[in-house]
């Protein structure tokens, strides 16, 4: 990326918290995980290893006692991502106080970012493995593709709006600026997210984050055998979380399973939208 280009994706994250700390004193290890035992201990250690906020680092820990016993997260790689993901970066500067808070938040343009007991949950679904392709439908913020960073190497995500895929991107670009090289393998289009990335297909695991009354069949189609899927489906506002697993028998047969991560419970999603001819026309609900 040549300098113009970064300063104007720069600028663009301006509307995100961004903050300023001095960047990240150890580099990246996969092998590497923060205390999870104890508060100080983790506070201590994402400090000296990523060069974090305390105060936030604190707020981040206790809401990981809250996933863990809500059951929205359950093993330790997926605890160890969503201690890794500085949450406070990728909000607005408004909703900075409020990073860590049970509920999405608004980041502009009519969509918002997950919860984060709806982005543990969902993630853990899937529980991508490194090396695994996932793909992304709604980048929005781009926090859960940092999250994903930290449990696969192959992170693609798609964001429709122009406008936000921009923001988002020098918020990506100014993180690694600072030292979070696993962002670096995260590979992002602006593009309409129902027809998947044929490109790059097929993926292990999917994981859309706006809701949409059907199972977009492109999806279905780049998700490899034995893959699976998690995606919102219902009505506007009112959507079920179901985990879409896909198996092929031995003479060649498909069967597509589906069961809801919430058992039964509603979740609000923005609604997946749809593009025509290069520009926003609504959404892809029937």
């Amino acid at each position: 990326m040549d300098r113009r280009r970064f300063l104007a994706l720069s600028a663009l994250a301006l509307g995100h918290a961004g903050l300023a700390h001095a960047g990240v004193p150890k580099p990246y290890d996969w092998t590497a995980a923060p205390p999870m035992d104890d508060r100080a201990r983790f506070i201590d250690w994402m400090v000296a290893n990523r060069g974090e906020d305390p105060a936030f680092l604190g707020e981040r820990f206790d809401r990981f006692l809250a996933l863990i016993s809500h059951n929205d997260i359950w093993n330790d790689r997926n605890k160890r991502a969503f201690l890794m993901t500085p949450r406070e970066e990728f909000v607005t500067a408004a909703n900075l106080s409020r990073a860590y808070q049970v509920h999405f938040l608004d980041i502009g343009y009519g969509v918002t970012i997950t919860g984060p007991h709806s982005v543990a949950r969902m993630t853990n679904t899937i529980d991508p493995q490194k090396g695994e392709r996932v793909l992304e439908v709604g980048t929005g913020s781009g926090y859960q593709s940092a999250y994903l960073s930290n449990l696969t190497d192959q992170v693609f995500t798609i964001e429709i709006i122009p406008q936000l895929f921009d923001r988002t991107g020098g918020v990506y670009e100014a993180l690694i600026a600072k030292g979070y090289s696993e962002y670096a393998t995260i590979t992002r289009k602006n593009d309409d997210g129902y027809y998947g990335w044929e490109e790059h297909a097929p993926f292990d695991k999917i994981i859309v984050t706006c809701g949409i009354d059907h199972v977009p069949p492109p999806l279905l189609q780049q998700l490899k055998p034995d893959g699976v899927m998690v995606i919102p489906v219902g009505p506007p506002g009112a959507q079920h979380v179901l985990k879409v697993v896909k198996s092929q028998a031995a003479d060649g047969k498909i069967t597509v399973a589906r069961s809801d991560i919430y058992h039964g419970s509603v979740v609000n999603f923005v609604p997946l939208t749809k593009l025509e001819n290069g520009k926003i026309v609504g959404t892809h609900f029937n």
